[in-house]
């Protein structure tokens, strides 16, 4: 039962004594096992991301996102270069350790420090990402960099008939808020928005589940995963 005012009417939790709000996510590099999430240099990261994006060969990958395909590596530099190199959206380059490959990217974005909250998107995982572990930990690392600096609120939107981006904010532990209807429209089509988050308080239960699903010991010797992290969550 929520608690309640002097009249007797019901109002929020009260924020922490102290409370101020989160600083601007620095540009700071955010180094996993398998990844490493840096800022975004076109100049650097522009030849290994469009050689990745190039293994999408039916360009399914670009589908629910307003840009792209990228035919030519120069036109591809041209937008990141005019695109990326913003405040908010704040690009990230997802680099693979082990190869020095960069092979996929993504953002923060609606980054608003007094309400902490902030937004990731623009997710562009290249086939050498998508459905590895290192995936999971790149979205692991920019969630816990969030919550350390201390936002509030971590969402994850999208448009409603993406199911693979769906399945995904689920399966990492982000709670379904509803659809926001007729939100947007891009490449000439209406675009409905699911609307996802993790809060503050879930944090702890997610962070444990991540931590646990990305330790070695999950994986046998073929990189297969013991136990699914949807299997985790409350569990460790």
């Amino acid at each position: 039962m929520p608690r309640q005012n002097e009249l007797g009417q019901p109002i929020g939790d009260a924020l922490p004594q102290g409370w101020q709000s989160p600083p601007y996510p620095p540009r700071e590099p955010m180094e996993g096992v398998r990844v490493r999430v840096e800022p975004l240099d076109p100049a650097r990261h522009a030849a290994d991301l469009h050689e990745a994006n190039l293994l999408d060969e039916t360009g399914a990958g670009w589908t629910y996102l307003p840009y792209g395909p990228f035919d030519t590596l120069e036109a591809y530099r041209t937008w990141l270069e005019t695109t990326c190199t913003k405040d908010d959206p704040q690009f990230w380059a997802y680099v693979d350790k082990q190869a020095g490959k960069t092979i996929g990217l993504g953002s923060y974005l609606r980054i608003k420090p007094v309400e902490a909250s902030i937004e990731v998107g623009h997710i562009r995982l290249s086939p050498l990402l998508q459905r590895t572990p290192m995936a999971t930990e790149v979205m692991h690392l920019k969630m816990k960099n969030a919550f350390d600096l201390g936002y509030r609120r971590y969402e994850w939107k999208c448009d409603a008939l993406n199911a693979p981006s769906r399945r995904a904010a689920e399966r990492l532990g982000f709670t379904y808020e509803g659809i926001f209807r007729q939100a947007t429209h891009y490449n000439g089509r209406n675009r409905d928005t699911a609307w996802y988050a993790v809060i503050d308080k879930d944090w702890p239960a997610v962070k444990a589940a991540h931590e646990a699903w990305l330790d070695p010991s999950n994986f046998d010797e073929a990189g297969r995963q013991r136990q699914a992290l949807s299997s985790l969550y409350g569990k460790v």
